[in-house]
């Protein structure tokens, strides 16, 4: 019999292929409900997470969710895997893994091994059969560090986005944010614009101001406009001073196709990133940003649920070997994430699996205004991917995107979950930080400085 069974109170509970399996496996959220593809029943989702537990992770390797034929991700995935990696959980089954995963073989040195040698789906798949405390403590355990002009990702430290959107892209607005954010100690993952406008030209105000403002005060940080992948490779032939490349990406090629993008064109963006060698400390340039429920909005998830879909992106995001990731966990909205349960259950699944790949996770903590979901929610989805040691979080002005419209992360958010747990910025910005009196480091632990710095005492008397 082809497919996959499994028994439970006297039932036999079928399922006609890995595909199936994995969505019927899936804790319940509202987008896969909305694609058809949930699990009917509490009882038939236990009967698949049993049977995902016994399947070996070889299988993996045999059986595509997407044909290999129909989609470029399937192929990036399945030819860039790497057996010898693979060869210490190669006996596995799922269930098996995620027992090595939670036992002391499962390292800090043996997960950085064996990332290449994981495929999305694996990694979705014995998510699937795992709880908060598990995510929680398998990511820990996972460090991706990656450099540009700070060193991001290390133990210990906790970077965030300094985000000073503005709805007109007004300069005063923006530069009210920057020193806002500066001053709660915000920006060393970095300091990047959602614009109001695409216009290449727009854009390149954009960069050249906020480069002006990172040589000016010497800060060690990046700058990012996240625009399309073409507008920052217009850009750069411009010879705008562009530090990282971003672009959504999503985990199927259609997905991608709706973005306006493909592999060969992220590898044409990240070309042009890496020839303005702007970088001081290292190359990784490109961010990417990705969120369960895009292929499906997009009508090109294939029928696969929207959590494999996600960490499927992953493996686009790995191969570019970007400096920042993060999902943008509830931003889509209520139909994918309904409330504040599943976005806390999607954010350190993403976190995990992302790690996992050996992708430098961060996360964009977030709700609509229309989800089932408030502040409270994200506090602990925050504490607990902090707790999870994740790369990066967001650093907005009082939580609320002006020009996005959505709630996120503050700047006192930021500061909160680096006193609590101990956490630093990127040491190179904690140096700067520090030497400038912004926060001042006490027994361990950064502080408020007193008082606003002399140059940003000039800034504030021109905004």
């Amino acid at each position: 019999m082809s497919g996959f069974q499994h028994s439970v109170g006297g039932q036999t509970w079928r399922f006609a292929d890995l595909k199936e399996l994995l969505a019927k496996a899936t804790p319940a959220r509202s987008g896969d409900v909305l694609a058809g593809v949930a699990a009917g029943s509490d009882v038939e989702r236990v009967a698949a997470q049993m049977a995902l537990a016994e399947l070996p992770l070889k299988h993996f390797l045999t059986e595509a969710v997407i044909p290999y034929e129909a989609d470029e991700v399937t192929r990036l995935i399945l030819d860039s895997h790497d057996a010898q990696a693979f060869a210490p959980v190669a006996h596995l089954t799922v269930g098996g893994f995620r027992d090595w995963l939670l036992g002391p073989a499962a390292d800090e040195t043996s997960l950085a091994a064996l990332a290449p040698g994981l495929t999305p789906e694996m990694v979705a798949a014995v998510s699937k059969i795992m709880r908060i405390q598990d995510l929680i403590l398998v990511a820990q355990k996972v460090r991706v560090v990656t450099r540009f002009r700070n060193t991001i990702g290390l133990r210990g430290r906790l970077s965030t986005r300094l985000q000073p959107n503005h709805p007109t892209d007004d300069p005063a607005g923006i530069a009210a944010s920057v020193l806002d954010g500066l001053l709660y100690g915000n920006g060393d993952a970095v300091i990047g614009i959602n614009p109001a406008t695409d216009s290449t030209s727009g854009i390149c105000e954009l960069l050249k101001m906020l480069d002006a403002v990172i040589q000016r005060y010497e800060i060690p940080t990046q700058s990012c406009v996240l625009t399309h992948v073409t507008t920052s490779i217009a850009a750069i032939e411009r010879g705008a001073p562009v530090d990282l490349v971003f672009q959504s990406i999503a985990g199927t090629q259609g997905a991608n196709e709706s973005f306006g993008i493909s592999l060969a064109l992220l590898q044409e963006g990240y070309e042009a990133g890496l020839s303005q060698r702007r970088g001081t400390l290292g190359d990784n340039l490109m961010y990417f940003e990705t969120g369960q429920g895009s292929a499906l909005s997009a009508g090109a998830h294939h029928g696969v649920d929207q959590q494999t879909c996600e960490v499927r992106a992953y493996a686009v995001a790995r191969k570019f070997k970007p400096l920042l990731v993060n999902t943008v966990v509830g931003f889509i909205g209520p139909e994918y994430l309904y409330n504040g349960k599943q976005i806390i259950r999607a954010g350190l699944e993403d976190h995990f699996c992302g790690k996992l790949l050996g992708v430098p996770m961060g996360c964009d903590i977030c709700y609509t205004n229309h989800a089932e979901a408030d502040q409270d929610d994200m506090d602990m989805l925050l504490t607990l991917l902090g707790a999870a040691g994740i790369n990066f979080i967001m650093g907005i002005p009082g939580s609320d995107d002006v020009m996005l419209n959505y709630q996120t992360t503050s700047f006192h958010d930021a500061l909160y979950a680096r006193q609590v747990l101990g956490l630093q910025p990127a040491p190179e910005f904690a140096s700067w930080l520090d030497r400038l009196g912004i926060l001042r480091l006490e027994d361990g632990r950064f502080r408020l400085g007193e008082g606003l710095p002399a140059p940003f005492q000039r800034v504030l008397a021109q905004i």
